[in-house]
């Protein structure tokens, strides 16, 4: 936290001010003002962020009203009047949508808990269990999308546990719930008529179109706009079938990675390690370079394999540069078109490894370092932009916004500029003016 006291000069006490001394007086009380007036207005944000977020509600009296205020537009969207009584029929607001909202495990834990259960082993043994039994599907999914069908089973692996659970929250319900409290503008309520056109379509019938609490669907996790764009009817039966219908999930997962830029014949990049004495300080992180440029620099890859002599990747260090380093290439923000967590990305690449038959990582994670909670994580973000560093929302999660800014900071203060968020460097924040 800053600390406000006198504001100190270096004018003797015996000598008379003069108006260039008063001026210099005045403008340290600016600028001290100017930085707890700063100071002040992003606790107040986040302040009022964090209320926001324990005091969401939605009263049956708002829902009905958003309901009957969502029938025009839906209608001018294609939607059938019995197909929308029939998808409302009896719903009332879902209160424990509400109370999940900010809780995802990839945005709250750090980074080696949520790998460790991303890549666990019964995870493992599950997915090498579905690729042996779906091997000739498998084959023709990635022989017509061109995407790696280990990337393919581990997004499956990780939404939905291959298809073990789903979820069995009413989408339509969830959305309208989110819709009517306002949550993120008018997003839900976008993603409410659109799984009306999914059920105006007939793909699924509506006590059936199930998922997540935000209103991912199926065994793809799929929002309703991303089916309408990406969903696949695979297995040619006339209907898009991401919940229970294998061939048209797997199909529509690489549809989506394929439309979202996946190279063929990429991978996503490699566990990597970095020479003694190498410096981050001539290295942006996200910086893309040619493999060779980093083999020059002494980077190699962990496996001891060699390094692709042609493609390009960015340097990334998830836990700081006391943890696992790795090479990624472009078909890693690909994966991150899927979830925007680093560590959801990461828990894809990883488990694609290892279905793919990889040992894992060699490099351990930093499990004993002392890692920010999330009201330290947004002090560290409170100081950032104190110290004149964007952020973007004041939220207590330290994304790619945050870190790299943490990397500026660094940067000025004389520190290796690994972006990770730790406690040593926000006590360093605490007492930087």
């Amino acid at each position: 936290m800053m600390r406000f006291g006198k504001v100190r000069t270096s004018l003797s006490p015996m000598r008379p001010l003069g108006r260039r001394d008063i001026f210099c007086s005045l403008g340290q009380v600016v600028r001290t003002l100017l930085l707890f007036g700063l100071f002040c207005t992003g606790m107040l944000i986040a302040a009022h962020a964090n209320a926001r977020a324990e005091t969401i509600s939605v009263s049956d009296a708002q829902f009905r009203t958003f309901v009957t205020g969502l029938w025009p537009d839906a209608r001018k969207a294609g939607v059938s009047r019995t197909t929308f009584d029939t998808a409302f029929k009896g719903l009332t607001p879902d209160p424990s949508v509400l109370k999940i909202i900010g809780r995802q495990a990839e945005f709250v834990k750090p980074i080696w808990h949520y790998i460790d259960s991303a890549v666990s082993p019964t995870r493992i043994e599950r997915g090498n269990a579905r690729a042996n039994e779906l091997q000739p599907l498998l084959a023709r999914i990635e022989a017509k999308y061109g995407v790696d069908r280990y990337i393919v089973l581990a997004v499956w692996g990780m939404e939905t546990n291959y298809g073990g659970f789903s979820g069995k929250m009413n989408v339509i319900r969830s959305l309208a719930t989110l819709g009517a409290a306002g949550h993120r503008g008018g997003f839900f309520r976008e993603q409410l008529i659109v799984a009306l056109q999914i059920l105006e379509q007939r793909h699924i019938e509506p006590q059936n179109m199930l998922g997540s609490w935000a209103g991912a669907m199926g065994q793809t996790q799929f929002m309703p706009t991303s089916f309408m764009q990406h969903a696949i009817d695979f297995d040619g039966d006339g209907h898009k079938n991401i919940w229970t219908n294998i061939p048209d999930a797997l199909a529509s997962t690489a549809n989506y990675l394929a439309a979202n830029g996946w190279i063929r014949d990429w991978t996503w990049g490699y566990e990597v390690r970095l020479p003694r004495g190498f410096s981050l300080r001539n290295v942006e992180l996200s910086e893309y370079r040619g493999f060779e440029q980093w083999s020059k620099a002494g980077i190699a890859r962990a496996d001891g394999k060699t390094m692709p002599r042609t493609g390009e990747a960015a340097l990334v260090l998830p836990a700081g540069r006391n943890g696992p380093a790795f090479l990624v290439t472009r078909n890693f923000q690909v994966i991150k078109s899927y979830n925007t967590s680093s560590a959801y990305a990461f828990g894809v690449a990883l488990l694609s490894d290892r279905l793919a038959g990889s040992a894992g990582l060699q490099a351990k994670w930093p499990v004993d370092a002392p890692v920010l909670d999330p009201k330290q994580s947004l002090e560290m973000q409170k100081h950032l932009v104190r110290l004149g560093f964007p952020v973007g929302e004041l939220d207590g999660k330290i994304g790619e916004k945050a870190q790299s800014a943490i990397r500026q900071f660094q940067r000025r203060a004389g520190l290796e500029p690994d972006g990770f968020a730790s406690v040593p460097l926000l006590e360093k924040m605490r007492m930087h003016p």
